[in-house]
């Protein structure tokens, strides 16, 4: 299968790029310089040109803040831009992966969200996600719609300063001895690896449609926090911040926890409890050289 990943450099596309390249997939990787999703022209231009079979868009604005700031960009990106592959696939007769987000939601529910529960996004980076899923639900016949939640990868994150949240608790927890985390929100960590692997095996299955994907079960960041020092074996004494230490300028879902019903009901979900994908990203940094192995593991923390 002859696949275009877009946003290959990003995140989730260097991944996924490289997961589908193992399967034995052609794979044609696309960044900001190859095409312009916002754009119609460059769009056609670009697929016309390679004629893939599976269109996979991992491009997105989401700086949650950066959107709020600029709602045009973000619905140009967001939204158009899914829009615009819609387009051009549908007319290649190929098919569209998109990868869209739990911020869809507005967290009221309290319990995961099943993909038949009703979106309600709280601001415009779901605003605009949501948007740009229904373009690709009702623009092209071949697709497939996967939301996730609280992603982190090896390759850094542009668009979030550079660092995920465990690159940066790594960093800070090393720096300083100790971190302050918020526990209001709760979310479910979710290794780009192990979302790579769970597209490739979307891809193949024939079923389109929407589906949540994410890993297993749920945590707060601090206990996120708490895990990743517990894991790396760092001694780093881990507190509870009020929200008011870290105001955010953007409503969140203090709850966007999703379940991968579709996933289960087909029998295609391959996604481990969080704590084992953490568990594989840790002990692939530690064989690259970049987390340290002392000789023992202890975490302190004080509620």
């Amino acid at each position: 299968m002859k696949v275009a990943i877009v946003g290959a450099d990003g995140q989730l596309g260097s991944d996924a790029a490289q997961a589908f390249a193992d399967s034995g997939d052609v794979v044609f990787p696309l960044t900001h310089g190859d095409i312009e999703i916002s754009a119609i022209d460059s769009v056609s231009a670009a697929l016309t040109e390679l004629k893939p079979d599976l269109v996979v868009n991992t491009a997105a604005m989401h700086h949650v803040e950066r959107c709020e700031r600029d709602p045009k960009c973000a619905l140009e990106i967001n939204a158009s831009g899914p829009r615009n592959l819609a387009m051009v696939s549908q007319e290649l007769g190929a098919s569209l992966m998109q990868i869209s987000t739990d911020y869809v939601f507005d967290g009221a529910k309290g319990t995961p969200y099943e993909e038949s529960d009703a979106p309600c996004p709280l601001n415009t980076y779901g605003i605009t996600k949501l948007a740009g899923e229904h373009f690709v639900r009702t623009t092209v016949e071949r697709h497939f719609i996967l939301r996730t939640s609280a992603l982190y990868g090896r390759r850094p994150c542009r668009g979030k300063g550079g660092f995920n949240f465990v690159d940066l608790m790594l960093k800070l927890g090393k720096e300083r001895g100790e971190v302050r985390v918020v526990d209001s929100e709760e979310v479910t960590p979710t290794s780009t690896a192990e979302l790579a692997q769970q597209m490739v095996q979307i891809s193949r299955s024939g079923n389109f449609g929407l589906f949540h994907a994410t890993a297993e079960g749920s945590c707060t960041w601090y206990d996120f926090a708490r895990e990743i020092f517990s894991v790396a074996g760092l001694l780093v004494k881990v507190e509870i911040a009020d929200p008011s230490e870290f105001p955010s300028k953007v409503p969140r879902p203090t709850y966007s926890v999703l379940e991968n019903a579709a996933l289960k009901v087909w029998g295609l979900n391959c996604f481990r409890p969080w704590q084992e994908g953490l568990r594989q990203y840790l002990d692939v940094a530690r064989f690259s050289g970049s987390v340290e192995q002392p000789a023992h593991s202890l975490v302190n923390s004080t509620r």
